[in-house]
């Protein structure tokens, strides 16, 4: 009852019927979420310690390091415009799209947010009503409000449109996601089908590609891991310029017939609520994360 009661609550604060404090709203999510009363004030735990970020690193850098769009210009002034899957094109609505001129596959997605991917393998069958209407919703949503990641807070919501990157020889793509701890890759996560939940496949491997015996609970894991990336040493590499003098950040890679894209930089994976199994590796891993000496808000 409790629970359902803290819900409530936080449903209301999201649509801001009521007024509440990011920090408080963080610790009842974690309630929520994981079931674990949070100490913000002396975090200790990988979840805790994301969440103590969102409230006291809010670097305006960030903003534009997780908006799809201007990310892409971001990365290539770093490592480059070679490993940036294509842009087709990017618009501030729906109607602005003139789908006639769009190739028979594509990848549409907003901005700003978490979720709204729509994959198109065949224009002549593709369901533009359908697309609409989830564009259209998702453009509306202050993505914000629902875990408070402030990254994401003043992002311009926009429609971006993409390559197809899914090839004959390479049909389900692969997500090696590095977790890069103040600008040093310590493991890895690797993903699979995240399109479908129900089949997806995520488990977590060292930096020399060697699995982890810890897991994702809303996740099954791979009974074996894909075989290692022929650039695995260099999409390392990336990772730590694109992470350097950052206290946490996740760098996704995608390798497409032998060659390196990138994939998007993420500070709060699962909003900073990651279900770990065993529950002992969310404070492995808080050990990792060195938090900044001063606040910056």
């Amino acid at each position: 009852m409790k629970k359902i009661f803290t819900r409530i609550v936080l449903k209301l604060a999201r649509k801001n019927i009521i007024k509440m404090s990011d920090k408080i709203y963080l610790t009842l999510m974690g309630k929520v979420k994981l079931n674990q009363k949070m100490d913000l004030d002396n975090p200790k735990t990988f979840n805790e310690k994301l969440q103590w970020l969102k409230l006291y690193d809010r670097n305006p850098e960030y903003t534009k390091m997780v908006d799809k769009y201007e990310a892409k210009k971001y990365i290539s002034n770093i490592i480059g415009e070679e490993y940036i899957i294509p842009t087709i094109g990017i618009f501030k609505k729906f109607e602005d799209i003139d789908f006639e001129k769009l190739p028979d596959k594509f990848v549409i997605k907003t901005t700003h947010d978490s979720g709204s991917v729509i994959i198109c393998k065949d224009k002549k069958s593709f369901d533009i009503e359908k697309a609409k209407e989830k564009i259209k919703k998702s453009l509306k949503r202050k993505y914000y409000n629902l875990y408070r990641e402030w990254s994401y807070k003043d992002i311009n919501p926009r429609i971006l449109i993409e390559k197809y990157m899914v090839t004959e020889k390479q049909p389900e793509l692969i997500d090696y996601k590095f977790f890069c701890f103040n600008g040093k890759p310590k493991f890895i996560y690797v993903s699979e089908g995240l399109s479908n939940h129900k089949t997806a496949k995520i488990s977590f491997a060292d930096i020399d590609y060697k699995m982890m015996n810890f897991y994702r609970k809303d996740y099954r894991p791979f009974e074996k891991l894909p075989p290692k990336p022929k650039n695995f040493k260099i999409m390392k590499e990336l990772a730590e310029k694109l992470s350097k003098n950052i206290p946490f950040l996740r760098v996704d890679f995608y390798e497409i017939e032998n060659k390196i894209f990138f994939g998007e930089l993420t500070f709060y994976p699962c909003a900073g609520y990651l279900p770990f199994q065993p529950e002992e590796y969310d404070k492995v891993l808080g050990d990792m994360l060195e938090l900044p000496k001063e606040k910056r808000v």
